[in-house]
């Protein structure tokens, strides 16, 4: 979408996916929304299961006792896990139930930490892009009262289970991810997924 404002981060302007000296890694096509194999700009919208009827997942946890440890807040280990679940429904609800996939990297920056006495999170996972085979997503984690734990980035690769590699995203799953993207680019303001436009 021309104009359109990429979701908010501090790294932003560090080029993707590229080697220890800043080039850009051989062989490895873009993560973008607009680039890649078989993609059509401008496809957003597809029949059947796959259509994006909301932007962006935001889910509402409890925290537990066993979430908490000897410091009194809630674990580093545990935000992965509050991640995990809206990320996991963020693709459900966007490719469908048959999509495989494994996360093959996370970025967390922990903001404030959590306690039992802040009884629950909301956590909000959008998508950023795609590649070949990798989904880029971006995920918030905050506090009932509405101020930011913690912010992550992270990359799922579609998985095939009988050769137990990576598989490319076909054509209906970049078509789901196009209309996921733009919807989630334009409910999220600079501010972050709190604060929408």
């Amino acid at each position: 979408m021309p104009g359109a404002s990429p979701v908010p981060s501090r790294n932003r302007n560090i080029p993707p996916r590229t080697d220890r000296a800043g080039e850009p890694k051989e062989g490895v096509e873009p993560l973008s929304p607009s680039e890649g194999p078989g993609h059509e700009p401008g496809a957003f919208a597809i029949p059947g299961p796959h259509v994006c009827s909301a932007p962006m997942e935001q889910i509402e946890m409890a925290i537990r006792w066993r979430d908490v440890d000897n410091y009194g807040h809630v674990n580093n280990a545990v935000y992965l896990t509050y991640l995990e679940e809206c990320r996991d429904r963020w693709v459900r609800r966007i490719l469908g139930d048959d999509l495989g996939f494994v996360i093959v990297r996370v970025a967390i920056d922990f903001r404030r930490e959590l306690s039992l006495e802040d009884g629950s999170v909301t956590v909000a996972c959008w998508g950023t892009g795609y590649g070949t085979s990798s989904i880029r997503t971006a995920e918030t984690i905050r506090a009932k009262t509405g101020w930011i734990a913690a912010e992550s980035e992270s990359v799922i690769v579609a998985h095939d289970a009988g050769s137990r590699r990576s598989r490319p995203i076909t054509d209906r799953e970049r078509s789901a991810l196009d209309a996921a993207i733009e919807a989630d680019r334009a409910s999220v303001s600079p501010g972050g997924p709190g604060d929408r436009t």
